[in-house]
């Protein structure tokens, strides 16, 4: 049996707009999140320029960390986690994105933050932008899609390296930068959203003005990885990319070549440039099918070259299939990427096929492809977790999933892959990015907060708690 590595980081994965809450306290300005309705498997939710009275915005309270947050981090402690994947909310240190000077407030908070993970031991890994851009850079730039977002980035990511620079080592730029090249993205990420009132999934499907946006989010990681590698060599910086696994449907050579364009675009594409630091030639077609024009400045291609990735971060849920029949009808659901139902794959509860298999075969992709250190920093399975009559959460599906994750993550290992850490996602119950609900529970925590917005917040811990400490303390040996 391949052991995984000594040091190997065992720990868990939250984002600050779906886990914080306080979204107007202590000087936070509104972001994107804070505009997002909830919503259901059934009924997206929404994003409205305008607060709507009466509407619910779960992303407000979300689960509380921001007043919970000793408690959580115990509670984390208690499982033996080794690292703690969060991210910092852009507004509670710049409101509008566009202060000059930050919140002192706000840091002051993740200064807590990062002190009460030393106490345990646990080493923080902050996502710098993990789907939370300020609102009033909508308004103003309609998001990334304009270049003045870099140097507001730039300026926010030096206060916070400056400021943590003895807290902090590890850091990823954008999480899930991918989600960029599909729709949805540009609510998620991008903001590109200027005037948008309505579903997330009838945004305008602009490519001109996505692609544009995604360059300039590529210059901005590289610019703050390139100021981290010359001012701060013990930062460690990464990227953060949605692995969207995908298996042509048949041997069809025309499935193949479907399955290998999807791939190139979904998966590969923003890594490559993050970690070779250069625009892929396979883009060209794709450009000009698109009819894009992606407009450079002098020096942005070195720039790129200059801000490369040190380590390669993912999310891993599920894989699709790929087919060139439009008769094929059999769809399966995914959080941003759909494709084809794989008939040897069971679903979850909302439509996403297990596959964990398919991690080992992403992880030996990844690593054959960039040579670079990974870690896998979500994965889990949302599910309709059952409060019992005595106060209990018994979840062995989910310790299903986990288990035969981490019994592939282990065969990668014994692979060749150079695998640093794993971080469920979701450790403790969050708002769900996709469907802005808490009904789709991932965590080992579970927190009474409810999709109609009741609930005080009660952190129970469940069935896979106490199997998950297990595992870490066995350094994933014991799995039973």
């Amino acid at each position: 049996m391949q052991d995984f590595r000594k040091d190997f980081l065992w720990g868990g994965a939250t984002a600050a707009n779906q886990y914080e809450g306080a979204w107007d306290l202590d000087g936070k300005g509104d972001s994107v999140p804070d505009h997002c309705t909830n919503g259901s498997h059934a009924q997206p939710k929404r994003v409205t320029v305008e607060f709507e009275a009466g509407t619910l915005y779960p992303s407000r309270e979300a689960a509380d960390f921001y007043h919970h947050y000793e408690e959580d981090i115990r509670l984390a402690a208690e499982m033996g986690f080794k690292v703690f994947r969060m991210s910092i909310n852009w507004t509670r240190i710049f409101p509008t994105g566009m202060e000059e000077q930050p919140n002192e407030a706000g840091l002051l908070f993740y200064d807590k933050v990062f002190d009460e993970l030393k106490k345990y031991g646990i080493e923080p890994l902050v996502t710098l932008s993990h789907y939370e851009l300020p609102y009033a850079l909508v308004k103003k730039y309609n998001g990334w899609y304009s270049r003045e977002l870099i140097e507001y980035f730039v300026h926010y990511a030096s206060v916070l390296f400056e400021r943590y620079k003895d807290k902090v080592k590890y850091w990823l730029t954008f999480n899930e930068i991918n989600s960029g090249t599909m729709p949805l993205g540009a609510v998620l990420s991008l903001g590109t959203i200027q005037g948008f009132s309505g579903a997330v999934n009838q945004v305008p499907n602009d490519y001109q003005v996505r692609f544009q946006a995604l360059h300039h989010q590529f210059l901005a990681s590289a610019r703050v990885i390139k100021l981290a590698h010359e001012k701060y060599p013990c930062f460690k910086m990464g990227n953060m990319s949605l692995f969207a696994t995908k298996y042509p449907h048949t041997c069809n050579p025309a499935d193949v070549l479907k399955c290998q364009h999807e791939m190139r675009i979904v998966n590969w594409f923003c890594s490559d440039v993050q970690a070779r630091g250069y625009y892929p030639s396979y883009m060209e077609r794709f450009f000009e099918e698109k009819g894009i024009k992606i407009h450079k400045e002098a020096g942005d291609d070195e720039l790129l070259r200059q801000g490369t990735i040190d380590f390669y971060t993912f999310s891993y849920y599920m894989s699709t299939c790929e087919s060139a029949d439009p008769e094929i009808t059999a769809k399966a659901a995914g959080n941003l990427v759909g494709g084809v139902a794989n008939p040897y794959l069971k679903a979850s509860d909302w439509g996403w096929q297990i596959d964990p298999e398919g991690l080992r075969w992403s992880l030996n992709e990844i690593w054959d492809r960039y040579q670079l250190p990974v870690m896998v920093v979500e994965n889990g399975l949302g599910a309709k977790d059952v409060l019992t009559e005595d106060g209990k959460i018994h979840d062995p599906y989910r310790i299903d999933y986990l288990r035969r994750h981490i019994e592939q993550m282990r065969e990668a290992v014994g692979d060749g892959v150079d695998l640093l850490g794993y971080t469920p996602w979701g450790w403790i119950d969050v708002v769900s990015a996709s469907t802005g609900e808490m009904a789709k529970r991932y965590g080992f925590v579970y927190v009474a907060k409810y999709d109609d917005g009741t609930g005080d917040l009660k952190r129970i811990r469940k069935d896979s708690f106490y199997w998950y400490k297990k595992v870490i303390a066995s350094n994933g040996s014991d799995l039973a």
